[in-house]
């Protein structure tokens, strides 16, 4: 196999590529633009079409591993010729997607991938890690009525799939690790308490034993969407309950463009969710009640090679995760630190600060891409804000506070020692 070849100027050019493409004859080019908007459909024609990769390859692709330059992303996917020719394969292929139960080839290829980081006994692609939590919770036959304890301290999406079964989420406070405070949790259990979903927020490992006595008979869902490759006593996030849901979405650690994947070691509980996934297809019947969840072959291609890949990526994260520690240990912001036993995969590297907003406006300024996970809670947005009324005292003050740094694999120590440095300066003025 030829391999695709960087020159000096950080430019890729493709001699394998460009032909394989040129064999599947006409195709369409879309979705190129910065801002991820669409071009206008033009008839297609092969040379029009195979040029515009080649012009788009030349001028976007960087080596694997090195950040660009100019900007430093907060997160940003890394690929190479692994997944062109994944992607290609499937594409030569023509199986493009599969109503089977079990998926398609590349699908069971990506599970078995999980199956094999994870430990877990079953996995289950689906198309979002927000399908995933769907997914999870229709298995366990959560729906009307029903009360599920979420931390309000999480990405909206949470909480968005309880609702989308017909749930009704109880918001959480959350402990000093920026995940659900177990106390806080027990506080909120009531007769209606069907399950219990706490996040392992940034890719820390939320305290499950804690949460698992607190719940009582209610289940465990863990949303381990930013944790994929975080362990704690040398188990791995989403087996440390009942079920995992894992997120691929290109800001993660690992990606598929988009997708999710569920873990479990139950076998009753993963049959369920092959039929969830499928309109309720048991394999013969549709005796249950589902939609289409399935996740497409080309994405499946391309999670499969990020999961291979993924150890090297954890063990860059965590050396730059070590190596920001070091440098910011004087500035008085408050850094995250794993707990006893506990490996983070530094899915976000967050600090927090008083001086949070202040120091974000100075690295945006500098070309770094801090970001804020979540100025707004939960619980504070407009559309839950009036259902539930409640006060998350600590949860407020993490989102005044937070501040989530670059660690990818892309970033190199000149970048970690650059990003350091702009912080100390900040903070001295």
């Amino acid at each position: 196999m030829r391999r695709l070849a960087w020159d000096a100027s950080g430019s890729l050019s493709a001699p394998s590529v460009l032909p394989a493409l040129a064999r599947l004859g006409p195709w369409r080019v879309r979705g190129f633009g910065e801002t991820g908007g669409q071009s206008r459909r033009r008839p297609a024609r092969r040379g029009a079409s195979i040029g515009i990769l080649q012009k788009f390859i030349e001028r976007r692709a960087e080596p694997p591993f090195v950040a660009s330059d100019k900007f430093i992303h907060i997160n940003r996917p890394l690929m190479d010729e692994r997944e062109t020719q994944a992607v290609l394969s499937v594409m030569e292929s023509g199986v493009l997607t599969s109503p089977a139960k079990d998926g398609g080839p590349s699908v069971q290829k990506l599970e078995k991938a999980v199956r094999e980081f994870t430990g877990a006994r079953y996995a289950v692609a689906v198309n979002s890690g927000t399908a995933a939590l769907q997914a999870s919770l229709l298995s366990l036959g959560v729906g009307k009525d029903d009360e599920v304890i979420v931390p309000s301290f999480s990405y909206v999406a949470t909480a968005n799939a309880v609702r989308s079964v017909g749930a009704r989420p109880v918001f959480a406070d959350i402990g000093e690790d920026l995940t659900m405070d177990p106390a806080s949790a027990s506080s909120l259990v009531t007769g209606r308490t069907a399950a219990v979903i706490p996040v392992h927020l940034y890719g820390r490992v939320a305290d499950i034993p804690a949460i698992s006595e607190a719940a009582g008979d209610a289940r465990i869902i863990e949303d381990a969407a930013q944790s994929l490759g975080s362990t704690i006593n040398g188990r791995h996030t989403g087996t440390l309950a009942g079920v995992g849901c894992y997120s691929l979405y290109p800001g993660k650690v690992a990606t598929a463009g988009e997708g999710g994947v569920i873990v479990t070691d139950d076998g009753a509980i993963h049959q369920s969710l092959l039929a969830v996934r499928n309109h309720g297809n048991t394999g013969s019947e549709f005796e249950r009640f589902g939609v289409n969840l399935r996740m497409p072959e080309i994405s499946a291609a391309i999670g499969a090679v990020q999961v291979d890949k993924l150890p090297a990526f954890l063990d860059a994260r965590r050396r730059n995760a070590a190596l920001l520690s070091d440098l910011l240990k004087e500035t008085g912001l408050v850094l995250p630190a794993a707990g006893k036993e506990e490996r983070p995969n530094w899915g976000l590297y967050t600090v927090m600060s008083d001086r949070r907003d202040a120091l974000l406006d100075s690295l945006a300024r500098r070309q770094v891409g801090a970001a804020v996970y979540y100025r707004t809670p939960i619980h504070m947005t407009p559309y839950y804000h009036h259902q539930d009324g409640r006060r998350l005292p600590a949860t407020e003050r993490a989102a005044r506070l937070v501040l989530s740094l670059p660690v990818h694999p892309g970033v190199t120590g000149t970048d970690i020692e650059r990003i350091a440095g702009i912080i100390s300066g900040t903070v001295r003025s």
